[in-house]
């Protein structure tokens, strides 16, 4: 009976988002009709990349650390709970 309840919950919940969805995209063609600002399209132009500057640098140190650190999870190296440990550390820092 529990899953049963789950999965209603579920599926109540994944219908109330789509009419919700529908309906503002109702009103944003509404509004774009009326003369609004346009409403941008699917595949529309990407935003200009964010510069590269000391924080990238750091990030990318970040990310290259988490990738040696899942490569030595993935190699048994190092446990899954050492594994999350030390990915604390390095996204704290």
């Amino acid at each position: 009976m529990g899953l049963l309840k789950t999965g209603l919950k579920a599926a109540v919940a994944v219908k109330t988002a789509d009419v919700i969805h529908e309906r503002v995209l109702a009103r944003q063609q509404a509004h774009a009709a009326a003369g609004g600002h346009p409403v941008p399209m699917a595949g529309a132009a990407p935003p200009a990349p964010i510069p590269a500057g000391p924080a990238s640098a750091a990030m990318e140190e970040k990310l290259e650390q988490l990738k040696q650190l899942g490569e030595l999870r993935a190699s048994g190296v190092v446990t899954d709970a050492e594994f999350e440990v030390q990915k604390a550390n390095i996204l704290s820092a």
